[in-house]
Formats: C-alpha cells, structure tokens, sequence
C-alpha cells in the first residue's frame, strides 16, 4: 500500500469534519430546545402543585376526611377569616389565640433554619398574586391562576339550622323562649366568638354567616330547676348549610 493510500483510508477531509461539526450543532440545538421544553412544562407543574399546596393551607385540604368528615379547614377553619397576605399562612398576623400554623412549610428551609418565604414564589422565582379568592402565577410569561374559592361568602357566610325537639319529637311551641342556642366559632380577628337564638315555635332556629370549619353548638333549656344542656359538633363546608335535629331525653312540652 502506498503511503498516499494509507493516509487516505485512516484521515477526514476538510469538508468531512466541517460536515460532522454542522450535524453536531444541529443536534445540539434540538436538544437544548426540547430541553427548555421540558423544564418549562416542569416549572408549570411544580407551580401548579404549589398554588395548590397555598389554596389548601388557606381553606383546607378537602380529601383529609374521617370518619365522613372533611378534617381540614386551613386557616379560614381556625381563624373564621382569610389571610390578609400569604405570609399569615406561616406567621401568626396579630398574636390570634385560634392561629395554629404554619399552614405550609418549605421544607428546604426549614431544615436549614432559614426564613420560609419560597412557598411564596413560583417556579421562575416571580411572587405570587394573592387576591383573597384566587392565587396567580406570571413568572412563565403567562398567567396560572388557581382559585381558592368561587366567592369569599362560600367561605365565610354560611348557614347553621337545628331543629329542637323534645323525646317525644314535639317542637317547643309556646316554651320556645326557654329554649337558647349557643354557637361558638372563630370571629376573624383572633379569637372566638358566641352567637345566640332561640328557635321559632315549630322548633327551628338558625344561624347566618357563620365560617368554615368545626365548630359547637350549645342547646340549652332554661325552665328552672330542671336546666338542661345538649352539645353538638357542627361541622361547616364551604357554600353549605348546616341542618341538624337535636331532642331532649325528657318530655318538656
């Protein structure tokens, strides 16, 4: 073999290395294009996940349920108000005795002893918009919303009804005025508020705008000397009213 023939069969012409080094590039620019696909389709999901993390530290996680019963009511549950800004979901806005957060924790910086403020930021490290009843993200160029609820009033302006009867399933008629109910729950500012009424002659009695969230009804019967205190666990969802029939053990009327 001559050395002119060896050269050839173990060398690349000019144009050959130039031809590799183009299809190199081309391959590298789908790449990376394909990969700023998949990282933009990455910080969409994780924003999403988050925002729901945010909706459910406010109002509550709805699939945490026992017994039947929804568990978690977030923040409006213990306080009886949404937060005015995202940071009361972690730092208790006025010293409230009812305030049990944090309602969300970044663990990242919780085990590195560091103030928790991500939960506030999306995936593109842009703040979220917080209005009350939704949560928006604009940190991928367009707007993610999430919404915590249809309206405030969902929330906040519920309705609690009991109806009052004795063993017999008779309604209090003529005695109804010595019959007071007691509702207890959080008043929005901090602690607990109790509100009263005394059922209608047919045994019904009612509550309005009554929050989110366990809370306790009281049916006292006042005739003297025989006094007598029923308790029940009212448990409020979101744009719901509350119905409930409570009897006395004793024939009262």
């Amino acid at each position: 073999m001559s050395i002119r023939s060896f050269q050839r069969a173990h060398g690349y012409s000019l144009f050959e290395l130039l031809a590799v080094i183009i299809i190199i590039g081309i391959v590298a620019a789908v790449s990376m294009r394909s990969m700023r696909g998949t990282v933009e389709v990455s910080r969409v999901e994780e924003t999403r996940q988050e925002m729901d993390q945010l909706a459910w530290a406010i109002c509550g996680n709805p699939n945490l349920i026992s017994g039947g019963v929804r568990t978690d009511f977030g923040y409006v549950g213990d306080v009886g108000a949404l937060p005015a800004s995202l940071d009361n979901l972690v730092t208790n806005p006025g010293s409230y005795a009812n305030w049990d957060g944090p309602y969300i924790r970044d663990d990242f910086y919780a085990s590195s002893g560091g103030a928790e403020s991500e939960f506030k930021y999306d995936a593109w490290g842009v703040e979220y918009t917080y209005t009350g009843d939704s949560i928006i993200s604009t940190g991928g160029g367009t707007s993610i919303a999430r919404e915590v609820c249809y309206s405030t009033s969902d929330l906040l302006s519920n309705v609690v009804q009991a109806l009052i009867t004795d063993v017999n399933n008779t309604p209090p008629g003529g005695s109804a005025g010595s019959v007071t109910l007691e509702l207890t729950y959080p008043n929005g500012a901090g602690s607990d508020t109790t509100a009263s009424s005394s059922p209608a002659g047919n045994g019904l009695a009612s509550f309005e705008s009554v929050p989110v969230g366990h809370h306790q009804l009281l049916v006292i019967w006042e005739d003297d000397p025989t006094y007598d205190t029923l308790f029940r666990k009212v448990v409020v969802y979101p744009k719901d009213s509350f119905y409930t029939e409570i009897s006395f053990s004793q024939n009262y009327w």
